[in-house]
């Protein structure tokens, strides 16, 4: 297996393309374009820059990009010519394709758990109905609540609730 450069350097003359029309259309400086091919990546301007370079002349040529991208880090790297800076742009591309798919992952189960929640509600909502339906039917169910049962649920609410405030009014003047 060749070389990235030289590699880059053979797509680019198989397909017939001149240094001078990649320049014309993606306006690339042409001697960062001549850096790439001969290897030369301390002439690149370093970082996230170095990487939309290659983006740039892989898709003029009509290569994959992420491909080629990751060929480019991979031999910018054994090359021995990365300075501190740029390894800490490669770990933080690194970690942002990283970081989308763990988004997207907890999307995902954010989702699953929403639609299972959504399905118990239903069941319920299902089961109350039957159930009242049958009720109605069959004569045992009159209200939707008894109203035996419905004053002495609000009685107790009313009443815990005025025991609260007058603990929260005594606290405070206390």
């Amino acid at each position: 297996m060749r070389s990235f450069g030289e590699d880059l350097r053979m797509e680019r003359l198989s397909r017939g393309i001149a240094l001078e029309d990649i320049t014309a259309v993606t306006k690339i400086s042409q001697r960062h374009l001549v850096a790439l091919e001969q290897e030369s990546f301390r002439q690149l301007p370093g970082g996230i820059l170095s990487k939309g370079i290659v983006r740039g002349y892989t898709g003029a040529l009509g290569l994959d990009q992420h491909l080629w991208t990751e060929r480019f880090l991979k031999a910018y790297s054994a090359s021995g010519q990365m300075i501190d800076d740029d390894r800490s742009w490669t770990a933080f591309a690194s970690n942002v394709g990283k970081a989308r798919i763990l988004r997207h992952d907890a999307m995902e189960i954010r989702m699953r758990w929403a639609g299972a929640i959504l399905l118990l509600l239903l069941v319920a909502a299902a089961g109350y109905l039957t159930v009242r339906y049958v009720g109605i039917r069959v004569g045992w169910w009159h209200t939707l609540l008894p109203m035996k049962d419905a004053r002495s649920t609000v009685h107790t609410v009313a009443s815990s609730a005025h025991a609260w405030y007058a603990r929260v009014l005594s606290w405070l003047n206390g």
